[in-house]
Protein backbone atom coordinates (compact mmCIF):
# COMPACT_ATOMS: atom_id res chain seq x y z
CA UNK A 1 0.00 0.00 0.00
CA UNK A 2 1.48 3.32 -1.12
CA UNK A 3 2.41 5.86 1.54
CA UNK A 4 2.39 9.58 1.06
CA UNK A 5 0.02 12.52 0.67
CA UNK A 6 -3.43 11.89 -0.86
CA UNK A 7 -5.04 14.51 -3.10
CA UNK A 8 -8.79 15.24 -2.63
CA UNK A 9 -10.68 17.20 -5.30
CA UNK A 10 -13.12 19.18 -3.14
CA UNK A 11 -14.78 21.00 -6.04
CA UNK A 12 -15.63 17.74 -7.80
CA UNK A 13 -16.99 16.21 -4.58
CA UNK A 14 -19.16 19.30 -3.91
CA UNK A 15 -20.56 19.24 -7.42
CA UNK A 16 -21.71 15.65 -7.17
CA UNK A 17 -22.94 15.78 -3.60
CA UNK A 18 -26.80 15.75 -3.39
CA UNK A 19 -28.51 18.78 -1.88
CA UNK A 20 -30.76 18.44 1.12
CA UNK A 21 -33.29 20.86 -0.42
CA UNK A 22 -33.71 18.51 -3.41
CA UNK A 23 -34.75 15.58 -1.27
CA UNK A 24 -38.41 14.55 -1.59
CA UNK A 25 -40.69 15.16 1.39
CA UNK A 26 -40.97 12.41 3.93
CA UNK A 27 -44.38 10.79 3.46
CA UNK A 28 -46.76 10.84 6.41
CA UNK A 29 -47.20 7.10 6.60
CA UNK A 30 -50.62 5.99 7.76
CA UNK A 31 -52.13 9.50 7.92
CA UNK A 32 -54.81 10.28 5.33
CA UNK A 33 -54.75 13.48 3.34
CA UNK A 34 -56.66 16.43 4.85
CA UNK A 35 -60.35 16.12 4.01
CA UNK A 36 -61.90 19.06 5.85
CA UNK A 37 -63.67 16.85 8.35
CA UNK A 38 -64.92 19.79 10.44
CA UNK A 39 -66.74 21.42 7.54
CA UNK A 40 -68.09 18.14 6.22
CA UNK A 41 -69.48 17.19 9.65
CA UNK A 42 -70.95 20.67 10.15
CA UNK A 43 -72.55 20.62 6.69
CA UNK A 44 -74.12 17.22 7.19
CA UNK A 45 -75.39 18.10 10.67
CA UNK A 46 -77.01 21.31 9.44
CA UNK A 47 -78.45 19.71 6.30
CA UNK A 48 -79.86 16.64 8.03
CA UNK A 49 -83.64 16.66 8.23
CA UNK A 50 -85.19 15.23 11.39
CA UNK A 51 -87.61 12.36 10.98
CA UNK A 52 -91.36 12.91 11.31
CA UNK A 53 -91.40 10.91 14.53
CA UNK A 54 -88.66 13.10 16.02
CA UNK A 55 -90.47 16.28 14.99
CA UNK A 56 -93.69 14.96 16.55
CA UNK A 57 -91.77 14.19 19.75
CA UNK A 58 -90.34 17.72 19.98
CA UNK A 59 -93.75 19.27 19.22
CA UNK A 60 -95.44 17.22 21.94
CA UNK A 61 -92.63 17.93 24.41
CA UNK A 62 -92.79 21.67 23.71
CA UNK A 63 -96.58 21.68 24.09
CA UNK A 64 -96.37 19.76 27.36
CA UNK A 65 -93.72 22.05 28.82
CA UNK A 66 -95.69 25.12 27.74
CA UNK A 67 -98.86 23.79 29.35
CA UNK A 68 -97.07 22.94 32.61
CA UNK A 69 -95.37 26.33 32.78
CA UNK A 70 -98.65 28.14 32.06
CA UNK A 71 -100.55 26.24 34.76
CA UNK A 72 -97.76 26.74 37.29
CA UNK A 73 -97.57 30.47 36.51
CA UNK A 74 -101.35 30.83 36.80
CA UNK A 75 -101.49 29.07 40.17
CA UNK A 76 -98.52 31.08 41.40
CA UNK A 77 -100.05 34.43 40.42
CA UNK A 78 -103.48 33.51 41.81
CA UNK A 79 -101.88 32.48 45.10
CA UNK A 80 -99.99 35.78 45.29
CA UNK A 81 -103.14 37.75 44.52
CA UNK A 82 -104.94 35.97 47.32
CA UNK A 83 -102.15 36.38 49.87
CA UNK A 84 -100.28 39.50 48.71
CA UNK A 85 -102.37 41.48 46.20
CA UNK A 86 -99.63 44.03 45.45
CA UNK A 87 -97.02 41.36 44.64
CA UNK A 88 -99.59 39.53 42.56
CA UNK A 89 -100.18 42.64 40.44
CA UNK A 90 -96.45 43.09 39.99
CA UNK A 91 -96.10 39.50 38.77
CA UNK A 92 -98.99 39.98 36.34
CA UNK A 93 -97.24 43.02 34.88
CA UNK A 94 -93.95 41.12 34.57
CA UNK A 95 -95.59 38.12 32.89
CA UNK A 96 -97.44 40.45 30.53
CA UNK A 97 -94.16 42.17 29.63
CA UNK A 98 -92.53 38.80 28.90
CA UNK A 99 -95.46 37.78 26.70
CA UNK A 100 -95.30 41.12 24.86
CA UNK A 101 -91.58 40.68 24.14
CA UNK A 102 -92.27 37.12 22.97
CA UNK A 103 -94.92 38.41 20.55
CA UNK A 104 -92.51 41.05 19.26
CA UNK A 105 -89.86 38.37 18.70
CA UNK A 106 -92.35 36.27 16.78
CA UNK A 107 -93.29 39.27 14.63
CA UNK A 108 -89.59 39.90 13.94
CA UNK A 109 -89.14 36.30 12.84
CA UNK A 110 -92.17 36.56 10.56
CA UNK A 111 -90.77 39.78 9.07
CA UNK A 112 -87.44 38.00 8.50
CA UNK A 113 -89.17 35.18 6.64
CA UNK A 114 -91.08 37.79 4.61
CA UNK A 115 -87.82 39.53 3.58
CA UNK A 116 -86.26 36.23 2.53
CA UNK A 117 -89.41 35.36 0.55
CA UNK A 118 -89.21 38.77 -1.12
CA UNK A 119 -85.64 38.12 -2.24
CA UNK A 120 -86.62 34.70 -3.52
CA UNK A 121 -89.54 36.19 -5.44
CA UNK A 122 -87.33 38.81 -7.06
CA UNK A 123 -84.81 36.13 -8.00
CA UNK A 124 -87.56 34.10 -9.68
CA UNK A 125 -89.06 37.10 -11.51
CA UNK A 126 -85.67 38.21 -12.85
CA UNK A 127 -85.11 34.71 -14.20
CA UNK A 128 -88.53 34.79 -15.86
CA UNK A 129 -87.88 38.18 -17.46
CA UNK A 130 -84.53 36.98 -18.80
CA UNK A 131 -86.00 33.74 -20.13
CA UNK A 132 -88.82 35.54 -21.96
CA UNK A 133 -86.71 38.62 -22.85
CA UNK A 134 -89.67 40.75 -21.76
CA UNK A 135 -88.67 44.41 -21.48
CA UNK A 136 -91.85 45.38 -19.60
CA UNK A 137 -91.29 42.70 -16.97
CA UNK A 138 -87.60 43.67 -16.74
CA UNK A 139 -88.54 47.29 -16.04
CA UNK A 140 -91.05 46.23 -13.41
CA UNK A 141 -88.59 44.00 -11.58
CA UNK A 142 -85.91 46.70 -11.83
CA UNK A 143 -88.28 49.13 -10.10
CA UNK A 144 -88.82 46.55 -7.36
CA UNK A 145 -85.07 46.13 -6.93
CA UNK A 146 -84.58 49.89 -6.67
CA UNK A 147 -87.37 50.01 -4.09
CA UNK A 148 -85.72 47.22 -2.11
CA UNK A 149 -82.52 49.28 -1.68
CA UNK A 150 -84.17 52.70 -1.60
CA UNK A 151 -83.10 53.61 1.92
CA UNK A 152 -79.52 52.31 1.77
CA UNK A 153 -76.70 54.77 1.43
CA UNK A 154 -74.26 52.19 0.01
CA UNK A 155 -76.48 51.81 -3.08
CA UNK A 156 -77.24 55.49 -3.66
CA UNK A 157 -74.56 56.00 -6.32
CA UNK A 158 -75.63 52.85 -8.16
CA UNK A 159 -79.31 53.85 -8.03
CA UNK A 160 -78.46 57.28 -9.46
CA UNK A 161 -76.41 55.73 -12.26
CA UNK A 162 -79.17 53.25 -13.02
CA UNK A 163 -81.77 56.03 -13.19
CA UNK A 164 -79.51 57.93 -15.57
CA UNK A 165 -78.77 55.05 -17.97
CA UNK A 166 -81.83 52.80 -17.87
CA UNK A 167 -83.71 54.81 -20.48
CA UNK A 168 -81.12 53.88 -23.11
CA UNK A 169 -81.65 50.12 -22.67
CA UNK A 170 -83.96 48.71 -25.32
CA UNK A 171 -84.10 45.04 -24.33
CA UNK A 172 -84.56 43.08 -21.13
CA UNK A 173 -81.10 41.52 -21.02
CA UNK A 174 -79.31 44.86 -21.38
CA UNK A 175 -81.48 46.51 -18.71
CA UNK A 176 -81.01 43.69 -16.20
CA UNK A 177 -77.28 43.54 -16.92
CA UNK A 178 -77.06 47.27 -16.18
CA UNK A 179 -79.08 46.78 -13.00
CA UNK A 180 -76.79 43.96 -11.90
CA UNK A 181 -73.63 45.95 -12.55
CA UNK A 182 -74.70 49.27 -11.01
CA UNK A 183 -77.00 48.20 -8.20
CA UNK A 184 -75.66 44.82 -7.06
CA UNK A 185 -71.97 45.23 -7.89
CA UNK A 186 -71.03 46.94 -4.58
CA UNK A 187 -73.15 44.43 -2.65
CA UNK A 188 -71.35 41.51 -4.33
CA UNK A 189 -68.01 42.95 -3.17
CA UNK A 190 -69.28 43.34 0.41
CA UNK A 191 -70.67 39.79 0.44
CA UNK A 192 -67.39 38.40 -0.92
CA UNK A 193 -65.51 40.10 1.92
CA UNK A 194 -67.77 38.45 4.47
CA UNK A 195 -67.06 35.07 2.85
CA UNK A 196 -63.31 35.70 2.86
CA UNK A 197 -63.37 36.69 6.55
CA UNK A 198 -65.27 33.55 7.51
CA UNK A 199 -62.91 31.33 5.49
CA UNK A 200 -59.88 32.86 7.22
CA UNK A 201 -61.43 32.38 10.65
CA UNK A 202 -62.32 28.73 10.07
CA UNK A 203 -58.87 27.99 8.61
CA UNK A 204 -57.09 29.67 11.53
CA UNK A 205 -59.11 27.95 14.26
CA UNK A 206 -58.74 24.54 12.62
CA UNK A 207 -54.99 24.95 12.18
CA UNK A 208 -54.16 26.40 15.61
CA UNK A 209 -56.71 24.91 18.04
CA UNK A 210 -56.05 21.20 18.66
CA UNK A 211 -59.10 20.62 20.90
CA UNK A 212 -61.48 17.88 19.82
CA UNK A 213 -64.68 19.17 18.16
CA UNK A 214 -63.49 22.77 18.53
CA UNK A 215 -63.01 22.99 14.77
CA UNK A 216 -66.54 21.62 14.17
CA UNK A 217 -68.06 24.20 16.53
CA UNK A 218 -65.98 26.99 14.97
CA UNK A 219 -66.97 25.90 11.46
CA UNK A 220 -70.66 25.74 12.36
CA UNK A 221 -70.81 29.12 14.13
CA UNK A 222 -68.67 30.89 11.52
CA UNK A 223 -70.80 29.58 8.67
CA UNK A 224 -74.06 30.51 10.42
CA UNK A 225 -72.77 34.02 11.02
CA UNK A 226 -71.42 34.29 7.46
CA UNK A 227 -74.71 33.21 5.87
CA UNK A 228 -76.66 35.64 8.05
CA UNK A 229 -74.36 38.52 7.11
CA UNK A 230 -74.49 37.67 3.42
CA UNK A 231 -78.29 37.74 3.66
CA UNK A 232 -78.10 41.12 5.41
CA UNK A 233 -75.87 42.51 2.66
CA UNK A 234 -78.51 41.69 0.05
CA UNK A 235 -81.38 43.03 2.17
CA UNK A 236 -82.58 39.80 3.76
CA UNK A 237 -82.00 40.44 7.46
CA UNK A 238 -83.08 37.29 9.20
CA UNK A 239 -83.76 36.24 12.75
CA UNK A 240 -82.62 33.08 14.48
CA UNK A 241 -85.07 30.70 12.83
CA UNK A 242 -84.74 32.44 9.47
CA UNK A 243 -80.95 32.15 9.62
CA UNK A 244 -81.15 28.48 10.52
CA UNK A 245 -83.60 27.74 7.71
CA UNK A 246 -81.42 29.64 5.23
CA UNK A 247 -78.35 27.75 6.42
CA UNK A 248 -80.12 24.42 5.92
CA UNK A 249 -81.14 25.42 2.40
CA UNK A 250 -77.58 26.39 1.47
CA UNK A 251 -75.87 23.36 3.03
CA UNK A 252 -78.49 20.92 1.76
CA UNK A 253 -77.78 22.17 -1.75
CA UNK A 254 -74.04 21.71 -1.25
CA UNK A 255 -74.41 18.21 0.18
CA UNK A 256 -76.83 17.17 -2.58
CA UNK A 257 -74.54 18.41 -5.35
CA UNK A 258 -71.38 16.97 -3.78
CA UNK A 259 -69.79 20.39 -3.40
CA UNK A 260 -68.32 19.40 -0.03
CA UNK A 261 -65.99 16.96 -1.77
CA UNK A 262 -62.31 17.76 -1.46
CA UNK A 263 -59.76 17.93 -4.24
CA UNK A 264 -56.24 19.20 -4.67
CA UNK A 265 -57.52 21.87 -7.08
CA UNK A 266 -59.06 23.68 -4.11
CA UNK A 267 -55.61 24.57 -2.78
CA UNK A 268 -53.87 25.19 -6.09
CA UNK A 269 -54.58 28.96 -6.06
CA UNK A 270 -52.77 29.20 -2.71
CA UNK A 271 -49.97 26.70 -2.84
CA UNK A 272 -49.55 25.81 -6.50
CA UNK A 273 -49.85 22.25 -7.70
CA UNK A 274 -50.72 19.30 -5.48
CA UNK A 275 -49.20 20.25 -2.15
CA UNK A 276 -51.41 18.39 0.33
CA UNK A 277 -48.66 15.85 1.00
CA UNK A 278 -46.24 18.66 1.98
CA UNK A 279 -48.52 20.16 4.60
CA UNK A 280 -48.79 19.24 8.23
CA UNK A 281 -52.01 17.56 9.22
CA UNK A 282 -53.53 20.50 11.12
CA UNK A 283 -52.58 23.16 8.57
CA UNK A 284 -53.87 20.98 5.76
CA UNK A 285 -57.20 20.59 7.53
CA UNK A 286 -57.30 24.35 8.10
CA UNK A 287 -56.81 25.07 4.42
CA UNK A 288 -59.43 22.58 3.32
CA UNK A 289 -62.00 23.77 5.89
CA UNK A 290 -61.40 27.37 4.83
CA UNK A 291 -61.83 26.42 1.17
CA UNK A 292 -65.08 24.58 1.93
CA UNK A 293 -66.30 27.62 3.86
CA UNK A 294 -65.66 29.70 0.75
CA UNK A 295 -67.81 27.27 -1.23
CA UNK A 296 -70.60 27.64 1.32
CA UNK A 297 -70.29 31.42 1.08
CA UNK A 298 -70.62 31.44 -2.70
CA UNK A 299 -73.69 29.21 -2.44
CA UNK A 300 -75.15 31.62 0.14
CA UNK A 301 -74.56 34.53 -2.23
CA UNK A 302 -76.41 32.68 -4.99
CA UNK A 303 -79.33 31.87 -2.68
CA UNK A 304 -79.66 35.31 -1.02
CA UNK A 305 -79.02 37.48 -4.08
CA UNK A 306 -82.22 38.98 -5.57
CA UNK A 307 -80.86 38.39 -9.08
CA UNK A 308 -79.22 35.28 -10.54
CA UNK A 309 -75.57 35.79 -11.38
CA UNK A 310 -74.75 36.40 -15.01
CA UNK A 311 -71.91 34.38 -16.47
CA UNK A 312 -69.54 37.36 -16.38
CA UNK A 313 -70.21 38.31 -12.75
CA UNK A 314 -70.53 34.88 -11.14
CA UNK A 315 -68.01 34.69 -8.25
CA UNK A 316 -65.23 32.14 -8.66
CA UNK A 317 -64.60 29.98 -5.62
CA UNK A 318 -60.90 29.68 -6.50
CA UNK A 319 -60.49 33.47 -6.52
CA UNK A 320 -62.23 33.84 -3.16
CA UNK A 321 -60.09 31.07 -1.68
CA UNK A 322 -56.94 32.74 -2.96
CA UNK A 323 -57.84 36.15 -1.53
CA UNK A 324 -59.02 34.68 1.77
CA UNK A 325 -56.20 32.24 2.51
CA UNK A 326 -53.12 33.24 0.52
CA UNK A 327 -52.20 35.90 3.09
CA UNK A 328 -52.72 33.43 5.92
CA UNK A 329 -50.85 30.47 4.45
CA UNK A 330 -48.49 31.79 1.79
CA UNK A 331 -46.60 29.73 -0.74
CA UNK A 332 -43.38 30.52 1.02
CA UNK A 333 -44.70 28.97 4.24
Amino acid sequence: MAKGPVLFDLEEDAATRPSVSDAPPVPDVGAPAPQGQAMQIAARLAARKPSKLLRLFWWLLTTLIGALVSIAAWNFVMGLLASYPLLGMVMIVLIGAVLLVLVLLCLRELAAFSRLARLDGLHHDVGEALAKNDLKSARAVTDRLVGLYQGREDTRWGRDRLAELRGDQLDAQALLALTEAELLGPLDIAASREVEAAARQVATVTALVPLALADVVAAMTSNLRMIRRVAEVYGGRSGFFGSWRLTRVVLSHLVATGAVAVGDDMLEPILGGTMLAKLSRRFGEGLVNGALTARVGVAAMEVCRPMPFSAARRPKVRSIIKRALSGLFSKAS
